[in-house]
């Protein structure tokens, strides 16, 4: 009996130790294990590559897009997930990271669809960098802080913004059950509890909100210029 309980505290050591070992998504080289989403009226573009050893996204001035994905071809339920970001030239258009989320048929017919929850990278104004904001189609507004739609003002938020326009920022975000907080660069952005939100029958319709996939967004109609770069992840059992 001494025996098999040594035997079995030792396996549950052995897989606690699995489950907090973090591993990366990306290899430094190429795109191996991402996918780039297009709209129809998109493909033969190419908006996402590998440049000196980081995930780049770059438009060169184009505008005349939709929104664009690069999606990971795993998917995660609770995590704790980490990446370096850097403007590549002050563009200015807006980014994200969505977590637990699905690309799936537009609800009403009009191509393809990104639900779940996203956190906002934005650096025209940095305060937005580690919002939340829920892209599922039948929600589409702020849930940290509670907006009704995508508008959002610094005096709704009250963390300390820590951006730097030259150089790499780190953004962390962890999922455990309905929270998700976010840290830029070590200081607390988010921490936000979606209880009713993040489960509820519309997530719940798209299979979104408590597990999914992370995708990197270019935003519809913006010229950006971002890299990613250090992404990992550990998964929380």
């Amino acid at each position: 009996m001494k025996a098999l309980l040594t035997a079995i505290t030792s396996l549950s050591l052995i897989c606690a130790t699995h489950a907090d070992e973090a591993i990366s998504l990306f290899n430094g080289k190429d795109l191996t294990g991402w996918k780039a989403e297009y709209q129809k009226s998109d493909q033969g573009k190419d908006y996402w590559s590998v440049k000196d050893g980081a995930i780049t996204v770059d438009t060169k001035g184009d505008k005349k897009h939709l929104y664009v994905w690069l999606v990971h071809e795993k998917e995660f339920a609770d995590f704790d997930l980490s990446l370096k970001i850097k403007e590549l030239r002050p563009a200015g258009g807006n980014s994200g990271i969505q977590i637990r989320s699905r690309y799936s048929p537009h609800p009403k017919g009009k191509g393809m669809w990104m639900n779940g929850p996203q956190i906002d990278i934005h650096t025209p104004t940095p305060y937005r960098i580690g919002l939340i904001y829920d892209e599922t189609f039948e929600t589409q507004h702020w849930i940290h802080p509670v907006k009704p739609s995508w508008k959002v003002n610094p005096e709704d938020t009250k963390h300390q913004v820590v951006w730097k326009k030259d150089g790499w920022n780190t953004l962390r975000i962890k999922a455990v059950g309905t929270k998700i907080q976010t840290w830029l660069n070590g200081n607390l952005v988010s921490d936000y509890d979606g209880e009713g939100v993040l489960n509820d029958e519309h997530h719940k319709k798209h299979h979104v909100g408590m597990k999914g996939h992370i995708a990197l967004q270019l935003h519809a109609r913006d010229d950006l210029a971002l890299q990613f770069k250090d992404i990992t992840i550990k998964e929380i059992k």
